[in-house]
């Protein structure tokens, strides 16, 4: 199975998606300055960038699929 895994870099923050099987769901991670400082589990890739957009502003097409 390929997961799909996604970056974005916004204000000197550093944002991953990747995600896991379908009973497990999505990681969504923000980092700055290397270290992670919010990590959580959601439901689909999408809602990881809603998340992003509404908490942080991150524009949806500053996400690259690695």
């Amino acid at each position: 199975m390929n997961f799909r895994t996604f970056k974005a870099e916004y204000k000197e923050l550093t944002f991953k998606i990747e995600e896991d099987y379908p009973e497990v769901g999505v990681y969504f991670y923000v980092y700055k300055e290397g270290k992670c400082i919010k990590d959580m589990v959601q439901d689909t890739i999408d809602t990881c960038m809603e998340i992003a957009i509404k908490e942080y502003g991150v524009p949806i097409d500053f996400w690259i699929e690695n």
